[in-house]
């Protein structure tokens, strides 16, 4: 039994990061980004380690994943993401931001 709550849980905690990584799929952004190594673009957790201790960091990314940006991380240019409402774009910046 105990084995069950434990795994129930644990399951429950990870439902908002997967949560978040779903509406990244479903936005197209891990066809450039991946959580955890370099694609074209770079990892969330670089994004995060980057970013970390900012205040105005979620802003900041929300912006950037709707209006596009250049020079941050290279030469590769993320281009704007028209599709990304506001809401989803903080939702977005604040979940690249939790990752560790």
């Amino acid at each position: 039994m105990k084995r069950v709550l434990f795994a129930l849980v644990a399951a429950a905690s990870c439902l908002p990061a997967l949560a978040d990584q779903a509406l990244a799929t479903s936005k197209n952004c891990m066809a450039c980004h991946a959580v955890d190594k370099k694609l074209v673009g770079p990892a969330y957790k670089e994004v995060a380690a980057k970013y970390a201790g900012q205040k105005d960091a979620a802003d900041k990314l929300a912006s950037k994943i709707m209006k596009g940006g250049s020079g941050v991380w290279g030469p590769v240019p993320m281009p704007a993401n028209p599709q990304v409402s506001a809401a989803e774009a903080k939702k977005l910046a604040t979940w690249v931001l939790s990752l560790k």
